[in-house]
């Protein structure tokens, strides 16, 4: 696995892989909570973020990083490739280049909060809604890895 700076080309791909990660892991959300998200991400979040995708050798797109700063606004595996290391490469490359990382976790996602945890990351608060004031609690998370 190799991991790079997304290219604009890699837009539609990246998207694809949101859609399928957000169907395999979001139960929480509705249909119609998904399509504005859908929109969102496309035409604002992935723009808005610094994204790094986990390639394969055949440069196949397994998964993909968008941060702001030291902040993980985003982290999305394909499914097909989830328990395989991509989420953790993706934040080892991250952690290398920037230091401790924190990231929001949503609350309804206890496989997402999990995998953080397992990482090293620990909880350092609570919101009752997400950045957008929708009710979707998010848990604030800090990387707290004594090494680190």
């Amino acid at each position: 696995m190799l991991i790079r700076p997304a290219l604009a080309a890699d837009h539609d791909e990246l998207l694809a892989i949101w859609h399928r990660a957000v169907l395999a892991t979001h139960d929480f959300l509705s249909a119609v909570d998904i399509d504005l998200l859908h929109r969102q991400v496309g035409e604002l979040y992935l723009h808005a973020v610094a994204l790094h995708v986990c390639v394969n050798e055949n440069q196949r797109i397994l998964g993909f990083i968008g941060l702001n700063e030291s902040h993980v606004e985003m982290l999305f595996v394909d499914p097909d490739c989830h328990g395989q290391g991509v989420g953790s490469r993706l934040l080892d490359y991250a952690r290398c280049r920037l230091g401790p990382l924190t990231v929001d976790v949503n609350e309804q996602n206890p496989a997402a909060h999990g995998f953080y945890r397992r990482y090293g990351f620990q909880d350092t608060g609570r919101s009752d809604t997400d950045g957008e004031g929708r009710p979707f609690p998010l848990i604030h998370m800090a990387y707290r890895r004594a090494a680190d």
